[in-house]
């Protein structure tokens, strides 16, 4: 059985004060013998102080994003040594937001280079994919699902299926209230688990963890995690204070007892 992982993607949101005292609220809430693995994933400049505040939890610090060169003329980027250097140990790659709006419409190849990038640096990177509301109209979902996972997977060798995790964004459910239904979740993570099935071998495609990330709320994320090919979420609103997050990591260790 897959281990549960929640990841919370905190966006440009909370101040240093703020992260600390989430943080301090989630070390009183997370066992971190528990079957469900944590991921706080924050703003650059609040990296080094989180590996501090988290020492000794069991909770793990991931990046939001990644550039895919080691070093140079870049100005603004992170490399993945430097993601390395301040004890994160996951990476976001290709999120909506940077696929269609802030990211200046990072494309395939780009991501495709990212995720290269972490993984040679030892991340475990958390590789986003989803329709937005007018291919979903148009019935292309799947489509689009298969498209954008082959192609973040060009030349990619995946050693090791607990190194790799997919998170489904339905781009229509970010940020809108509207949430992806139970069976249209499963259904895109079926598929998507199907199609990694044809990349690598069909046993490690098994172990590969595919989250949901589309405005996951504790009130919904219990019956989206009870999925079979749902294996936790990409949260990012509700990971902002620590009642909400500690209860949809909660409704994850639910989904597998």
């Amino acid at each position: 059985m897959r281990r549960p992982l929640v990841a919370a993607n905190w966006k440009m949101n909370l101040d240093l004060l703020a992260i600390r005292a989430l943080i301090a609220d989630l070390r009183q809430s997370y066992d971190k013998s528990s079957d469900v693995d944590v991921v706080l994933c924050a703003a650059f400049p609040y990296l080094f102080p989180m590996a501090k505040a988290l020492a000794g939890t069991g909770i793990r610090m991931g990046g939001q994003d990644v550039f895919h060169e080691a070093s140079g003329a870049y100005t603004g980027e992170v490399s993945a040594a430097m993601l390395v250097d301040t004890g994160a140990k996951y990476v976001i790659i290709g999120h909506s937001e940077r696929r269609h709006t802030i990211g200046h419409l990072e494309d395939d190849h780009m991501i495709n280079l990212k995720l290269k990038a972490a993984l040679n640096a030892g991340l475990t990177p958390i590789l986003c994919v989803g329709e937005t509301i007018a291919e979903r109209k148009a019935e292309r979902t799947l489509d689009i699902l298969t498209f954008q996972l082959r192609a973040a997977l060009i030349g990619v060798e995946i050693d090791n299926p607990a190194k790799f995790v997919v998170a489904y964004e339905p781009v229509w459910a970010i940020g809108t209230g509207q949430v992806a239904t139970p069976q249209q979740a499963q259904d895109a993570h079926a598929h998507l688990r199907s199609e990694l099935g044809g990349i690598i071998a069909s046993e490690q495609a098994d172990a590969v963890r595919i989250l949901y990330g589309g405005s996951v709320k504790p009130d919904s994320a219990a019956e989206i995690f009870r999925q079979t090919d749902v294996d936790g979420g990409l949260i990012g609103g509700a990971s902002l204070k620590s009642d909400s997050f500690a209860a949809i990591i909660t409704a994850a260790l639910a989904s597998r007892s």
